[in-house]
């Protein structure tokens, strides 16, 4: 079963219950793919795994190129294993087909996370939109659940819409922050703070200790001014040291402390349960847009409106209800 034959769904659902990290990999691999049968396999897998999923912490880390979010990554990484934790770091890095593929370089430098037998990486895939890399995170989620992983780590790129994206699919969405970044950061620091269930200033060591501790007091200061999102939890600045593990048993506790918090209060569970109507909604959109993609006559249909409404011939919303029309839903 472990070999490249093509796996059976039976396969499928009991390597990766059975915690076999080859079949884990290419089941992951499957719900990447876009291709009809794949997808309809996919889902007979999903569907099946479901009751042996959902209880890791989902936990979303952010952060600018260079604030050391593979480094902090690692380290937290190992700690979380050498307490008996078993860590699955997943990527969202919509841009790797533009920027040659950051996320590869990010594993290459996890290496001793990668080597460790309690823990799993995967990359993002290397292509697509970030609608279609969410939904293979999304997935690779529930696989990676029901493989024992019970500390999910999502990783996203640090810039642009997939901040947000990640945010709507964890539980706890930590920001990594630079010790005294320029002003042209402000704008991402500002909606960065705005989602944040946690500020964590890297670098806290060396000659940027002093900054980075003024900067986490800037943080606290500005999270006092916005409303919280959950009535039930208040974010807080930390300062950590990515490189020697300062600060990260304090940033884990706290960690800990939201789940407590999130669990006993019932928030948990109705956020699940909102972000998975999310997922629903997020897939439609997907599947409508891959029918108009694909589809040699619809997509004639449509390049013709596009030239209609450039030239204002009809509205947007006429040539909208038009592609609907052609869309054959039986």
């Amino acid at each position: 079963m472990v070999g490249y034959k093509q796996l059976t769904k039976t396969d499928y659902v009991q390597g990766v219950i059975s915690q076999n990290r080859s079949v884990l990999a290419r089941a992951i691999t499957l719900v990447e793919s876009i291709h009809v049968d794949h997808r309809d396999l996919a889902d007979c897998v999903l569907t099946s795994l479901l009751p042996y999923a959902g209880k890791a912490r989902r936990i979303g880390i952010t952060g600018v190129p260079g604030v050391g979010k593979s480094t902090f990554i690692e380290t937290l990484g190992k700690r979380l294993t050498s307490m008996g934790h078993r860590v699955a770091v997943l990527a969202v890095d919509p841009t790797s087909t533009r920027t040659g593929g950051s996320i590869l370089g990010d594993k290459t430098r996890m290496q001793e996370l990668a080597r460790d037998p309690a823990a799993f990486i995967r990359p993002s895939p290397t292509s697509g939109t970030l609608g279609g890399v969410a939904r293979a995170t999304r997935e690779s989620m529930v696989l990676c659940e029901a493989a024992g992983y019970d500390v999910i780590l999502v990783e996203t790129v640090g810039v642009g819409q997939s901040e947000t994206t990640v945010a709507e699919m964890v539980d706890f969405f930590l920001a990594l922050m630079l010790p005294g970044a320029g002003d042209e950061l402000q704008g991402l620091k500002k909606g960065l703070i705005e989602i944040a269930d946690m500020i964590v200033v890297n670098k806290a060591d060396g000659v940027t200790k002093t900054a980075a501790k003024r900067a986490a007091s800037e943080y606290m200061r500005a999270l006092h001014i916005l409303r919280p999102v959950s009535p039930n939890w208040t974010p807080s600045a930390y300062t950590c040291s990515a490189l020697n593990g300062d600060g990260l048993e304090d940033i884990w506790r706290g960690i800990e402390t939201h789940r407590s918090i999130f669990t006993d209060s019932g928030e948990l569970v109705g956020k699940r349960r909102e972000q998975r109507v999310r997922w629903m909604w997020s897939m439609i959109q997907d599947r409508l847009i891959n029918i108009i993609e694909n589809n040699q006559s619809i997509q004639k249909i449509a390049n013709t409106l596009e030239n209609e409404v450039m030239e204002d011939q009809i509205t947007p919303g006429m040539a909208v209800a038009k592609i609907i029309a052609a869309i054959n839903f039986e």
